[in-house]
């Protein structure tokens, strides 16, 4: 079978004094989920996952419109930082030299609430098992760079990582999965949709 990881369209800026962030997508977002759903129109995709957030969901439903298919919502597949109370897309940060964005560039960010490989764990179970749902069909899956990244560091048997490359925002990134166990990664970062759109791509560009 195909599956498509997609990572979400861009959200707008939320923080909070307390409770958990959980951001809809921007203006650009929502233009962004639509070049998306009308690159994905000829795709022969037989079902359609998303991560309970709302960034994933919203990217999701015009996809899921266009081709005609529901939307199975896993909580398996939410962000690392679901429960943080703020939400500051990277290129903010890094645009204003936040001192986050340095933070990040040192990999000193709090503790989570799950470990590294906790979360690595959790998504990659919930990832396969969409893939034994759908041996020979072709699967859609909208989460987030996060989640992204640890499947993919899994397929590569690189050491489990939540930040070893950059998704860029309604990036599609393909895997080849066979019965016998063996993934393929076909691409990465497909963003073809957004080129000359004048929409923002992500942390490198437009």
């Amino acid at each position: 079978m195909e599956l498509l990881l997609i990572r979400h369209a861009l959200p707008v800026r939320l923080e909070l004094d307390q409770g958990a962030a959980d951001p809809e997508l921007s203006e650009a977002g929502v233009a962004q989920a639509q070049h998306l759903a009308d690159y994905l129109a000829t795709e022969a995709v037989h079902a359609i996952y998303v991560s309970p957030l709302r960034r994933a969901l919203q990217t999701a439903i015009p996809v899921a419109e266009r081709l005609g298919l529901a939307i199975t919502v896993v909580d398996a597949l939410a962000e690392y930082d679901r429960y943080s109370n703020e939400y500051v897309p990277i290129e903010e940060l890094k645009a204003t030299n936040d001192p986050r964005w340095q933070r990040l560039l040192d990999n000193d960010w709090p503790e989570r609430e799950e470990t590294t490989d906790q979360f690595s764990d959790r998504t990659h179970a919930a990832i396969e098992d969409i893939i034994a749902a759908h041996s020979g069909q072709n699967a859609v899956v909208v989460c987030h760079g996060g989640v992204i990244n640890a499947y993919l560091s899994r397929v590569l048997a690189t050491p489990d990582s939540t930040s070893f490359f950059y998704p860029n925002y309604t990036s599609i990134h393909r895997v080849l999965a066979a019965r016998t166990g063996q993934r393929q990664i076909i691409t990465i970062n497909e963003t073809a949709h957004l080129r000359g759109t004048g929409l923002p791509i992500g942390l490198y560009g437009r």
